[in-house]
């Protein structure tokens, strides 16, 4: 797939976020070339008229002066030093961070004002930035969260196709641990009648645990308008006799019920 890259200064760093269970987030980035079939983001993509289809992830904002614009908002006396999520909403390790730097810069920013920051990635290029990250939990709370939903390789190919590979996730994640940074496992989303099957989960938390994580938790997939219409065109094409099931768990709505959700969470929690 071709990726157009946009350079556009951004006006603000950060966003203040409601009913998240966190108040502020960071995206040096907006878009991702990880194109995985059932990302959350589609739905905001959708709601706010632009692509959620396949062509989500062909264009990339680069907000070139984020760290600059973030420096002044930290500086602000109003500022709390609350903490920071980076990548709620776009990985801030995809590829284009090789080039521009924007989440390192960001973090040596976050680090600079004591700022609490937990980030959420699936790139093992975080790797390249244990300087900083060390040189930021030094003055401030920092936790990472590696998204690995499955290590099964072709559940992995169908439903992640831009990412990188489990194993080098955890191995980044081993890499992280061992410069004394808190790193978990998410395990979502788990897909209902394929990678929630007890031998499946188990493998997830036996390599989170050899590898070295600091903790793990689990949630299964929810398909809001936007993400729901790409998730189960993908499902047509790679396990089409499964799609009259996923039509019918999420027919009343974009959450599955607690009877379905928590014997798989339970399940986790006691692997772990």
């Amino acid at each position: 797939m071709n990726v157009e890259y946009r350079e556009e200064p951004c006006r603000s760093a950060l966003n203040q976020v409601q009913g998240m269970g966190f108040g502020w987030s960071l995206n040096p980035y907006m878009g991702c070339v990880h194109r995985c079939t059932f990302c959350y983001v589609r739905a905001f993509e959708r709601r706010a008229d632009r692509p959620s289809d396949d062509r989500y992830g062909s264009s990339i904002r680069v907000k070139t002066n984020i760290a600059e614009v973030l420096r002044r908002e930290l500086a602000r006396p109003s500022w709390q030093r609350e903490g920071v999520v980076i990548g709620a909403a776009t990985d801030p390790y995809q590829p284009a961070e090789g080039r521009y730097r924007l989440t390192r810069a960001c973090i040596e920013v976050l680090g600079a004002a004591a700022t609490p920051i937990q980030l959420i990635t699936r790139g093992p290029m975080i790797v390249r930035d244990i300087d900083v990250l060390a040189a930021a939990a030094k003055r401030a709370k920092v936790g990472i969260m590696f998204s690995i939903p499955t290590i099964d390789p072709e559940i992995w190919r169908r439903t992640e196709p831009g990412t990188a590979p489990p194993q080098q996730r955890l191995r980044a994640l081993t890499q992280l641990v061992e410069a004394g940074i808190k790193v978990g496992v998410g395990m979502a989303p788990i897909l209902p009648g394929i990678s929630d099957k007890p031998e499946l989960l188990a493998a997830v938390v036996r390599a989170a645990r050899e590898a070295g994580a600091t903790g793990i938790w689990a949630n299964l997939l929810h398909l809001r308008p936007g993400t729901k219409e790409h998730f189960l065109a993908a499902l047509e094409r790679d396990w089409p006799d499964l799609l009259p099931e996923y039509e019918q768990r999420y027919a009343r709505g974009e959450y599955l019920p607690a009877a379905q959700t928590s014997p798989v969470r339970d399940r986790v929690r006691k692997l772990a």
